[in-house]
Protein backbone atom coordinates (compact mmCIF):
# COMPACT_ATOMS: atom_id res chain seq x y z
CA UNK A 1 0.00 0.00 0.00
CA UNK A 2 0.92 3.21 -0.96
CA UNK A 3 0.79 6.48 1.35
CA UNK A 4 0.08 10.04 0.87
CA UNK A 5 2.54 12.74 1.56
CA UNK A 6 2.23 16.16 2.79
CA UNK A 7 5.11 18.83 2.52
CA UNK A 8 5.46 20.76 5.59
CA UNK A 9 8.49 23.14 6.73
CA UNK A 10 10.41 21.42 3.66
CA UNK A 11 9.54 18.01 4.76
CA UNK A 12 7.39 15.41 3.30
CA UNK A 13 5.31 13.97 6.46
CA UNK A 14 3.82 10.60 5.64
CA UNK A 15 -0.42 10.98 6.37
CA UNK A 16 -3.16 8.08 6.40
CA UNK A 17 -2.85 5.23 4.07
CA UNK A 18 -3.57 6.16 0.14
CA UNK A 19 -4.18 3.64 -2.43
CA UNK A 20 -2.06 5.27 -5.04
CA UNK A 21 0.41 8.49 -5.28
CA UNK A 22 -0.60 10.95 -8.19
CA UNK A 23 -0.69 10.05 -11.81
CA UNK A 24 1.26 11.95 -14.52
CA UNK A 25 1.13 10.93 -18.04
CA UNK A 26 3.42 11.30 -20.87
CA UNK A 27 2.47 12.45 -24.67
CA UNK A 28 1.24 10.80 -27.06
CA UNK A 29 4.41 9.87 -28.83
CA UNK A 30 6.75 10.84 -26.12
CA UNK A 31 7.64 7.59 -24.33
CA UNK A 32 10.23 6.49 -26.52
CA UNK A 33 13.39 6.91 -23.86
CA UNK A 34 11.30 5.84 -21.25
CA UNK A 35 10.44 2.45 -22.95
CA UNK A 36 13.93 1.93 -23.32
CA UNK A 37 14.58 2.24 -19.38
CA UNK A 38 15.71 5.65 -19.34
CA UNK A 39 15.23 6.89 -15.75
CA UNK A 40 14.34 10.45 -16.70
CA UNK A 41 11.28 12.26 -18.03
CA UNK A 42 11.64 15.59 -19.67
CA UNK A 43 9.02 18.22 -19.30
CA UNK A 44 8.11 18.40 -23.24
CA UNK A 45 7.32 14.45 -22.90
CA UNK A 46 4.94 14.68 -19.79
CA UNK A 47 1.44 16.40 -20.24
CA UNK A 48 1.63 19.15 -17.52
CA UNK A 49 -1.97 19.44 -16.31
CA UNK A 50 -3.51 21.75 -13.89
CA UNK A 51 -2.98 19.07 -11.09
CA UNK A 52 0.42 18.20 -12.08
CA UNK A 53 1.65 21.83 -12.19
CA UNK A 54 0.56 22.10 -8.52
CA UNK A 55 2.41 19.28 -7.27
CA UNK A 56 5.22 20.21 -4.60
CA UNK A 57 8.83 19.87 -6.00
CA UNK A 58 9.97 16.25 -5.64
CA UNK A 59 7.08 14.63 -5.05
CA UNK A 60 6.18 10.65 -5.90
CA UNK A 61 4.23 10.23 -8.76
CA UNK A 62 3.18 7.31 -10.97
CA UNK A 63 4.28 7.46 -14.38
CA UNK A 64 2.21 6.22 -17.47
CA UNK A 65 2.37 6.24 -21.13
CA UNK A 66 -0.57 7.89 -23.21
CA UNK A 67 -1.34 4.02 -24.34
CA UNK A 68 -1.79 2.94 -20.61
CA UNK A 69 1.65 0.95 -20.41
CA UNK A 70 2.82 2.06 -16.47
CA UNK A 71 6.35 2.81 -16.64
CA UNK A 72 6.30 3.13 -12.17
CA UNK A 73 6.70 5.14 -9.64
CA UNK A 74 8.71 8.58 -9.83
CA UNK A 75 9.98 11.60 -8.32
CA UNK A 76 8.23 14.21 -9.97
CA UNK A 77 9.14 18.45 -9.86
CA UNK A 78 7.31 20.34 -12.18
CA UNK A 79 9.22 23.50 -12.47
CA UNK A 80 12.75 21.42 -13.87
CA UNK A 81 13.90 20.50 -16.77
CA UNK A 82 14.17 16.96 -16.04
CA UNK A 83 10.94 16.66 -14.83
CA UNK A 84 10.04 13.10 -13.44
CA UNK A 85 13.29 10.51 -12.28
CA UNK A 86 12.84 7.05 -11.99
CA UNK A 87 12.88 5.19 -8.35
CA UNK A 88 11.00 2.12 -8.88
CA UNK A 89 9.98 0.05 -11.64
CA UNK A 90 6.62 -1.10 -9.60
CA UNK A 91 3.93 1.82 -9.92
CA UNK A 92 2.89 0.35 -6.13
CA UNK A 93 6.17 1.24 -4.46
CA UNK A 94 5.44 2.63 -0.98
CA UNK A 95 8.18 5.19 -0.66
CA UNK A 96 8.69 5.22 2.74
CA UNK A 97 11.93 4.37 5.91
CA UNK A 98 11.47 0.91 4.67
CA UNK A 99 12.22 1.52 1.12
CA UNK A 100 14.90 3.87 1.52
CA UNK A 101 16.60 1.43 3.91
CA UNK A 102 16.67 -1.12 1.45
CA UNK A 103 17.72 1.19 -1.42
CA UNK A 104 21.13 2.16 0.47
CA UNK A 105 21.37 -1.78 2.04
CA UNK A 106 22.09 -3.13 -1.44
CA UNK A 107 24.49 0.19 -2.44
CA UNK A 108 26.00 -0.81 0.56
CA UNK A 109 26.31 -4.24 -0.22
CA UNK A 110 28.57 -3.66 -3.29
CA UNK A 111 31.00 -1.41 -2.42
CA UNK A 112 31.84 -3.88 1.18
CA UNK A 113 32.16 -6.54 -1.71
CA UNK A 114 34.92 -3.60 -3.57
CA UNK A 115 36.57 -2.25 -0.76
CA UNK A 116 38.13 -3.30 2.69
CA UNK A 117 38.04 -0.92 4.25
CA UNK A 118 35.04 1.29 5.07
CA UNK A 119 36.15 4.56 2.19
CA UNK A 120 34.30 5.02 -0.29
CA UNK A 121 31.30 6.76 -2.37
CA UNK A 122 28.17 4.69 -1.22
CA UNK A 123 25.63 6.22 -3.20
CA UNK A 124 26.30 7.64 -6.48
CA UNK A 125 22.84 8.63 -7.40
CA UNK A 126 20.85 6.59 -10.49
CA UNK A 127 22.78 4.15 -11.08
CA UNK A 128 22.20 3.61 -7.15
CA UNK A 129 18.64 3.70 -8.04
CA UNK A 130 18.71 7.16 -5.39
CA UNK A 131 18.42 9.89 -8.38
CA UNK A 132 20.54 13.00 -7.72
CA UNK A 133 22.00 11.92 -4.54
CA UNK A 134 25.84 11.30 -3.63
CA UNK A 135 26.71 9.94 -0.86
CA UNK A 136 30.42 9.78 0.61
CA UNK A 137 31.76 7.35 3.49
CA UNK A 138 34.48 8.26 5.36
CA UNK A 139 34.71 5.70 8.22
CA UNK A 140 31.79 6.64 11.06
CA UNK A 141 31.28 9.96 9.05
CA UNK A 142 29.23 10.56 5.89
CA UNK A 143 29.25 13.64 3.51
CA UNK A 144 25.48 13.47 1.95
CA UNK A 145 24.67 16.11 -1.14
CA UNK A 146 21.13 15.56 -2.25
CA UNK A 147 21.08 17.11 -5.81
CA UNK A 148 17.35 16.69 -6.34
CA UNK A 149 13.75 18.13 -4.95
CA UNK A 150 13.25 14.37 -4.39
CA UNK A 151 16.06 13.49 -2.61
CA UNK A 152 16.13 16.95 -0.98
CA UNK A 153 12.42 15.84 0.79
CA UNK A 154 13.46 12.06 1.29
CA UNK A 155 16.91 13.68 3.54
CA UNK A 156 15.22 12.82 6.84
CA UNK A 157 14.66 9.40 5.69
CA UNK A 158 18.20 8.78 4.34
CA UNK A 159 19.42 10.28 7.62
CA UNK A 160 17.16 7.72 9.73
CA UNK A 161 18.52 4.78 7.34
CA UNK A 162 22.19 5.73 7.74
CA UNK A 163 21.96 5.42 11.34
CA UNK A 164 20.51 2.24 11.53
CA UNK A 165 22.94 0.61 8.69
CA UNK A 166 25.95 2.80 10.05
CA UNK A 167 25.41 4.04 13.25
CA UNK A 168 27.91 6.82 12.03
CA UNK A 169 28.98 9.85 14.49
CA UNK A 170 28.64 12.71 11.91
CA UNK A 171 26.87 12.73 8.69
CA UNK A 172 27.48 16.79 6.90
CA UNK A 173 25.09 17.90 4.34
CA UNK A 174 27.15 19.11 1.32
CA UNK A 175 24.32 20.78 -0.38
CA UNK A 176 26.66 23.51 -2.15
CA UNK A 177 26.71 22.37 -5.98
CA UNK A 178 25.09 24.70 -8.24
CA UNK A 179 23.02 22.02 -9.85
CA UNK A 180 20.47 22.57 -7.01
CA UNK A 181 19.02 25.85 -8.04
CA UNK A 182 18.19 24.08 -11.67
CA UNK A 183 15.65 22.03 -9.01
CA UNK A 184 14.53 25.53 -7.04
CA UNK A 185 16.75 24.36 -4.06
CA UNK A 186 19.26 26.40 -1.79
CA UNK A 187 22.53 25.91 -1.51
CA UNK A 188 23.78 24.93 1.95
CA UNK A 189 26.05 23.40 4.31
CA UNK A 190 25.42 21.86 7.24
CA UNK A 191 25.52 18.66 10.34
CA UNK A 192 22.83 17.15 9.65
CA UNK A 193 24.14 14.08 12.60
CA UNK A 194 26.48 15.00 15.43
CA UNK A 195 28.98 17.91 15.50
CA UNK A 196 31.55 18.49 12.87
CA UNK A 197 34.67 17.47 13.59
CA UNK A 198 38.00 16.02 12.24
CA UNK A 199 37.61 13.67 9.32
CA UNK A 200 39.89 10.92 8.09
CA UNK A 201 39.49 9.32 4.30
CA UNK A 202 42.47 5.92 4.09
CA UNK A 203 44.02 5.06 0.59
CA UNK A 204 46.81 3.24 0.21
CA UNK A 205 48.20 2.64 3.61
CA UNK A 206 47.55 6.84 4.53
CA UNK A 207 45.15 9.09 6.43
CA UNK A 208 44.11 12.12 4.40
CA UNK A 209 42.63 15.14 6.38
CA UNK A 210 39.63 15.60 4.92
CA UNK A 211 37.59 18.98 5.80
CA UNK A 212 34.05 18.10 5.26
CA UNK A 213 32.46 21.49 5.32
CA UNK A 214 34.65 23.79 3.78
CA UNK A 215 36.62 21.17 1.57
CA UNK A 216 35.83 20.99 -2.51
CA UNK A 217 32.46 19.16 -3.06
CA UNK A 218 32.09 16.55 -0.73
CA UNK A 219 35.62 16.68 0.65
CA UNK A 220 38.08 13.60 -1.24
CA UNK A 221 37.77 12.70 -4.81
CA UNK A 222 37.54 8.61 -4.74
CA UNK A 223 36.70 8.08 -8.38
CA UNK A 224 40.57 8.73 -8.37
CA UNK A 225 41.68 5.97 -6.40
CA UNK A 226 42.47 3.05 -9.02
CA UNK A 227 44.36 6.04 -10.94
CA UNK A 228 46.32 6.69 -7.91
CA UNK A 229 46.93 3.23 -7.14
CA UNK A 230 48.43 3.05 -10.53
CA UNK A 231 50.56 6.70 -10.75
CA UNK A 232 52.21 5.87 -7.33
CA UNK A 233 54.07 2.85 -8.86
CA UNK A 234 55.44 4.93 -11.71
CA UNK A 235 56.47 7.13 -9.90
CA UNK A 236 58.81 5.44 -7.40
CA UNK A 237 61.84 6.35 -7.41
CA UNK A 238 61.47 10.24 -9.52
CA UNK A 239 59.96 13.66 -9.17
CA UNK A 240 56.81 14.60 -9.64
CA UNK A 241 54.47 17.88 -10.16
CA UNK A 242 50.72 17.14 -8.62
CA UNK A 243 48.97 20.27 -10.54
CA UNK A 244 45.45 20.97 -8.83
CA UNK A 245 46.85 19.34 -5.97
CA UNK A 246 43.60 19.59 -4.01
CA UNK A 247 44.68 18.12 -0.40
CA UNK A 248 47.39 16.13 -2.43
CA UNK A 249 45.72 12.83 -2.94
CA UNK A 250 48.11 11.98 -5.88
CA UNK A 251 51.48 13.18 -4.80
CA UNK A 252 51.57 11.66 -1.42
CA UNK A 253 50.34 8.43 -3.00
CA UNK A 254 53.52 9.05 -4.53
CA UNK A 255 55.69 10.40 -2.07
CA UNK A 256 54.48 7.34 -0.07
CA UNK A 257 55.49 4.76 -3.09
CA UNK A 258 58.99 6.24 -3.06
CA UNK A 259 58.95 9.74 -5.22
CA UNK A 260 61.97 11.42 -4.05
CA UNK A 261 60.23 14.61 -4.30
CA UNK A 262 56.67 16.02 -4.90
CA UNK A 263 55.71 19.43 -5.57
CA UNK A 264 51.81 19.67 -5.21
CA UNK A 265 50.45 23.15 -6.52
CA UNK A 266 47.21 24.33 -5.95
CA UNK A 267 45.38 27.77 -5.82
CA UNK A 268 43.78 27.14 -2.17
CA UNK A 269 45.82 27.47 1.09
CA UNK A 270 43.46 26.21 3.09
CA UNK A 271 43.38 22.80 0.84
CA UNK A 272 47.36 23.21 0.93
CA UNK A 273 47.23 23.12 4.37
CA UNK A 274 45.45 19.97 5.10
CA UNK A 275 47.46 18.22 2.50
CA UNK A 276 50.73 19.08 4.65
CA UNK A 277 49.15 18.00 7.72
CA UNK A 278 49.13 14.43 6.11
CA UNK A 279 52.17 14.42 4.95
CA UNK A 280 53.32 15.53 8.68
CA UNK A 281 51.44 12.74 10.24
CA UNK A 282 52.37 9.72 7.74
CA UNK A 283 56.54 11.25 7.42
CA UNK A 284 56.42 12.39 4.40
CA UNK A 285 56.80 16.40 4.83
CA UNK A 286 60.78 16.21 4.33
CA UNK A 287 59.90 14.85 0.73
CA UNK A 288 56.99 17.54 -0.14
CA UNK A 289 57.20 20.89 -1.39
CA UNK A 290 53.87 23.12 -1.67
CA UNK A 291 53.49 25.90 -4.32
CA UNK A 292 50.24 28.32 -3.81
CA UNK A 293 49.95 29.58 -7.22
CA UNK A 294 47.06 29.58 -9.71
CA UNK A 295 48.03 26.26 -11.41
CA UNK A 296 48.08 27.07 -15.25
CA UNK A 297 50.32 30.57 -14.54
CA UNK A 298 52.55 28.55 -12.46
CA UNK A 299 52.48 25.63 -15.20
CA UNK A 300 53.92 28.42 -17.79
CA UNK A 301 56.23 30.07 -15.42
CA UNK A 302 58.12 26.56 -14.63
CA UNK A 303 58.11 25.68 -18.52
CA UNK A 304 59.72 28.97 -18.69
CA UNK A 305 62.01 27.95 -16.00
CA UNK A 306 63.30 25.02 -17.85
CA UNK A 307 61.71 22.85 -14.89
CA UNK A 308 61.39 19.18 -15.52
CA UNK A 309 59.55 16.52 -13.68
CA UNK A 310 59.70 12.60 -14.22
CA UNK A 311 55.69 12.85 -13.72
CA UNK A 312 53.12 15.53 -14.33
CA UNK A 313 49.93 14.94 -13.07
CA UNK A 314 47.10 17.69 -14.21
CA UNK A 315 43.86 16.76 -12.72
CA UNK A 316 41.68 20.48 -12.99
CA UNK A 317 38.54 21.22 -12.02
CA UNK A 318 35.98 21.31 -14.29
CA UNK A 319 36.49 23.36 -17.36
CA UNK A 320 32.97 23.28 -18.60
CA UNK A 321 30.12 23.94 -16.37
CA UNK A 322 27.08 24.21 -18.71
CA UNK A 323 26.93 23.05 -21.92
CA UNK A 324 27.87 26.97 -23.68
CA UNK A 325 31.62 26.27 -21.76
CA UNK A 326 32.63 23.18 -24.08
CA UNK A 327 34.30 25.08 -27.02
CA UNK A 328 36.55 27.24 -24.38
CA UNK A 329 36.80 23.84 -21.94
CA UNK A 330 38.20 22.25 -25.19
CA UNK A 331 41.11 25.22 -25.71
CA UNK A 332 42.10 24.95 -21.84
CA UNK A 333 42.20 21.15 -22.13
CA UNK A 334 44.89 21.54 -25.28
CA UNK A 335 46.60 23.87 -23.65
CA UNK A 336 47.04 22.00 -20.37
CA UNK A 337 48.22 19.19 -22.00
CA UNK A 338 50.69 21.16 -24.19
CA UNK A 339 52.37 23.01 -21.06
CA UNK A 340 51.99 20.11 -18.80
CA UNK A 341 53.84 17.65 -21.66
CA UNK A 342 56.41 20.62 -21.40
CA UNK A 343 57.43 20.04 -17.83
CA UNK A 344 57.34 16.09 -17.92
CA UNK A 345 61.56 14.54 -18.48
CA UNK A 346 62.57 12.61 -21.21
CA UNK A 347 60.99 8.94 -20.26
CA UNK A 348 58.96 10.40 -18.00
CA UNK A 349 54.63 9.97 -17.53
CA UNK A 350 51.70 12.58 -17.79
CA UNK A 351 48.33 12.07 -16.31
CA UNK A 352 45.56 14.79 -17.50
CA UNK A 353 41.98 14.09 -15.83
CA UNK A 354 38.78 15.91 -16.92
CA UNK A 355 35.66 15.84 -14.82
CA UNK A 356 33.71 18.46 -16.82
CA UNK A 357 30.16 16.07 -17.90
CA UNK A 358 29.48 18.43 -20.73
CA UNK A 359 32.77 17.25 -22.42
CA UNK A 360 32.91 13.85 -23.94
CA UNK A 361 35.23 11.49 -23.90
CA UNK A 362 36.24 11.52 -27.31
CA UNK A 363 36.47 15.09 -27.39
CA UNK A 364 38.43 15.40 -24.45
CA UNK A 365 41.41 13.03 -26.16
CA UNK A 366 40.81 15.20 -29.49
CA UNK A 367 42.03 18.10 -27.42
CA UNK A 368 44.86 16.36 -25.08
CA UNK A 369 46.54 15.20 -28.36
CA UNK A 370 46.51 18.32 -29.93
CA UNK A 371 47.98 19.73 -27.11
CA UNK A 372 51.12 17.07 -27.40
CA UNK A 373 51.58 17.86 -30.77
CA UNK A 374 51.91 20.99 -29.91
CA UNK A 375 54.79 20.28 -27.08
CA UNK A 376 56.37 18.59 -29.57
CA UNK A 377 56.55 15.39 -27.51
CA UNK A 378 56.24 11.67 -28.75
CA UNK A 379 53.26 9.72 -26.35
CA UNK A 380 52.52 6.24 -25.71
CA UNK A 381 49.28 6.03 -24.13
CA UNK A 382 49.16 3.66 -21.57
CA UNK A 383 45.56 3.90 -19.73
CA UNK A 384 42.41 5.95 -20.64
CA UNK A 385 39.58 5.51 -18.59
CA UNK A 386 37.13 7.00 -16.02
CA UNK A 387 35.86 6.83 -12.12
CA UNK A 388 36.58 3.71 -10.17
CA UNK A 389 33.69 1.15 -9.49
CA UNK A 390 32.51 2.85 -6.47
CA UNK A 391 31.28 5.50 -9.23
CA UNK A 392 29.25 3.57 -11.18
CA UNK A 393 27.27 4.72 -14.23
CA UNK A 394 23.60 4.21 -15.32
CA UNK A 395 24.02 2.33 -18.92
CA UNK A 396 21.38 5.11 -19.87
CA UNK A 397 22.89 7.73 -18.77
CA UNK A 398 26.41 7.89 -20.71
CA UNK A 399 26.69 11.65 -20.09
CA UNK A 400 27.34 10.93 -15.82
CA UNK A 401 30.39 9.07 -16.81
CA UNK A 402 32.03 12.39 -16.27
CA UNK A 403 35.60 11.80 -15.37
CA UNK A 404 37.89 10.79 -17.84
CA UNK A 405 42.07 10.11 -17.69
CA UNK A 406 44.72 9.45 -20.00
CA UNK A 407 47.77 8.47 -18.95
CA UNK A 408 51.09 8.46 -21.31
CA UNK A 409 54.84 8.14 -21.37
CA UNK A 410 56.52 11.22 -22.98
CA UNK A 411 59.80 10.20 -25.43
Amino acid sequence: MAWRFQRRDGIFRRLMPDPQYPLIRLLPGRDRRVKSGHPWAFSNEIAMSPAARVLPPGAPVRLEGDDGVRHGTWLFNPHSLIAARRLDRDPAASIDAGWVRARLATALALRDRLYATPHYRLVHAEADGLPGLVIDRYGDALALQANTAGMEALTPLLVEALSELLAPRLIIARNDASVRTLEGLPEETRPLLGEAGPVLAEEGGLRFSVDLLGGEKTGWFFDQRETRDREAKLAAGGTMLDAFCHTGGFGLRAAAAGATQVTLLDRSAHALELAYETAKANGLAERVIGRKAEALEELERLGNAGSRFDMVVADPPAFAKQRKDQPNALRAYAKLARMAATLVAPGGFLFIASCSHHVAPGEFAESVIWGLGRAKRDAKLLFQGGAGPDHPVHPQLPESAYLKGMLFQLA
